[in-house]
């Protein structure tokens, strides 16, 4: 895996190991940039952020300050090492599961520009209500939400959808601030 654009294009980065944590692929991850556009000095959420792929790529690409949410300790600290490798600022790692996480968020009343949303694919469906619950209240007005779940699921948030598109086994929904 490696960083599509930006300050650090082209950097090698780690990922977990195992089979618990799948890393959104290269291919992937450029078509959701693509559709989300310029995030120059954006706020950035990485929920379920494994290798952090997404969040680093968002900081590369000029975003100001990325929190990297992640349950798996060891997903933490290659989030960890990919930071220091990347001499990447405005980070944050926060090992917790994401609901904890999303529900801090709510009550500090923090807010993203971009929130980037990649579960295991099997937990998408059981997800969805509390997402529903809490990313309409954490993204700035005229923010963006991508989520990223297997192809033949189309998710539904109470946000408006911008597109919704399939790459291989990948969907990604991109939805706006209402």
């Amino acid at each position: 895996m490696r960083v599509i654009a930006g300050s650090r294009k082209g950097a090698k980065i780690f990922a977990p190991k195992g089979r618990s944590t799948r890393p959104t692929g290269d291919r992937v991850r450029e078509a959701a940039f693509r559709l989300i556009g310029p995030v120059d000095g954006a706020a950035v959420l990485d929920l379920f952020a494994g290798s952090g792929a997404m969040g680093l790529e968002a900081l590369s690409r000029g975003a100001a300050r990325a929190a990297f949410v992640e349950a798996d300790r060891d997903a933490c600290r290659v989030i960890e090492r990919n930071l220091a490798k990347l001499d990447l600022s405005g980070a944050e790692i926060v090992c917790m599961d994401a609901r904890r996480a999303l529900a801090a968020d709510a009550a500090a009343a923090r807010r993203y520009d971009l929130i980037l949303v990649d579960p295991p694919y099997e937990d998408y469906p059981e997800l969805q209500k509390t997402l529903a619950i809490y990313l309409p209240r954490l993204l700035e007005p005229g923010g963006v939400v991508v989520v990223e779940t297997e192809s033949r699921l189309e998710p539904e948030l109470p946000l408006t959808l911008r597109t919704s598109r399939r790459y291989g086994s990948a969907r990604l929904t991109v939805f706006e601030a209402s």
